[in-house]
């Protein structure tokens, strides 16, 4: 069983955080979406109100095949002052595991010492000068165990490309088949 967390702070970005977790699911992976706050009642960045299967205190302790982040400028805020989850990426990273982050989610990443300079990523153009790292203009970059999401407009990709990681290529085009979306 593949298991992925989503954490979700208010203000995450709407589309981003809906998508991943749904092509995920679709795609057979057990997804956890987990309220970084203390109640499971989360807003989105633009107005969506969202019940958390989790909150982060209930699952921080367990491993996850991947973490996946979505963006949300007041979302990314939320998660980089959250010690539960800085720690837990931190691990993730440690162990292994895939860190997936788009928009400006890799602002996360770079905060907690888990992206460098050596590596190629991709993020929301305005956040491109708070990563140390080589920039790539394109909706989805993978690198060295992490991945990486341009924007809004690149949430359906960037999450057919963190299944085709964890389930393979076949799984993702079904998937993308399933949905009229061409991957």
């Amino acid at each position: 069983m593949i298991k992925v967390l989503v954490p979700l702070a208010n203000g995450f970005e709407d589309i981003e955080a809906v998508t991943i977790v749904d092509v995920l699911r679709r795609g057979g992976v057990t997804v956890v979406a987990a309220s970084i706050h203390d109640t499971p009642d989360v807003a989105g960045a633009h107005g969506l109100r969202a019940r958390a299967d989790a909150v982060l205190s209930e699952v921080a302790g367990e491993d996850f095949d991947a973490i996946v982040i979505p963006g949300g400028s007041v979302g990314t805020e939320n998660l980089k002052n959250c010690d539960a989850f800085v720690r837990m990426i931190i691990r993730q990273r440690e162990r292994g595991g895939l860190l997936c982050a788009i928009c400006a989610g890799p602002t996360v990443l770079q905060e907690a010492g888990l992206i460098s300079p050596m590596h190629y990523a991709t993020c929301y153009p305005t956040c491109q000068m708070e990563l140390n790292c080589n920039w790539v203009n394109e909706p989805v970059v993978e690198h060295d165990r992490i991945i990486t999401g341009q924007a809004p407009g690149s949430a359906m990709i960037f999450s057919l490309v963190v299944l085709k990681a964890l389930k393979g290529e076949a799984v993702a085009k079904k998937v993308a088949r399933g949905m009229v979306f061409d991957f």
